[in-house]
């Protein structure tokens, strides 16, 4: 049996007035931000279920439940650290991300490296080992219309070597 595993991730969050944007630990200047019980960044939200995923581990809605109190308005870089700890523990390490943003708007493409960036070092990994990429549906659906933000990754971990 091999020592790589590979998992994906899908995360969704309307669009609302009054949040800040938050994506891959990056705030980004706009007009609306994503409603949800933590900080909503569906970036990071969508690579920690891709990781957990990967591992055979429970998601992340199971591990942080919007019921709880102790998760609210948390930042989802806190609760990827606390993925990733989990997955050290399991004798994981992260080989690759590779991530999307769906969204009509903003423009992602000036603060993709700065996402990159964050997402790298709270997975302790280098920042060449996650790309994030963003693209438009196009006026169509959801996120066409501008009413929400979704995103999707893949992780690609193994076995930790001894």
């Amino acid at each position: 049996m091999t020592g790589l595993r590979v998992g994906h991730g899908y995360d969704v969050h309307r669009l609302a007035q009054g949040r800040p944007l938050i994506l891959g630990g990056v705030t980004i200047p706009w007009e609306k931000g994503l409603d949800g019980h933590s900080d909503a960044d569906v970036l990071t939200h969508a690579v920690m279920d891709a990781l957990l995923g990967a591992a055979g581990m429970d998601d992340i809605g199971r591990l942080f439940p919007d019921c709880d109190n102790a998760f609210l308005n948390i930042s989802s870089l806190t609760l990827l650290e606390r993925v990733m700890k989990a997955l050290t523990e399991q004798g994981w390490q992260v080989v690759n991300i590779d991530a999307t943003l769906v969204a009509q708007a903003p423009k992602i493409a000036p603060y993709r490296q700065e996402m990159r960036c964050a997402l790298a070092r709270t997975l302790g990994i280098r920042p060449e080992q996650v790309n994030v990429k963003a693209t438009t549906e196009e006026h169509l659906g959801f996120t066409g219309e501008g009413l929400g933000i979704s995103a999707h990754a893949v992780a690609l971990i193994q076995r930790a070597e001894n």
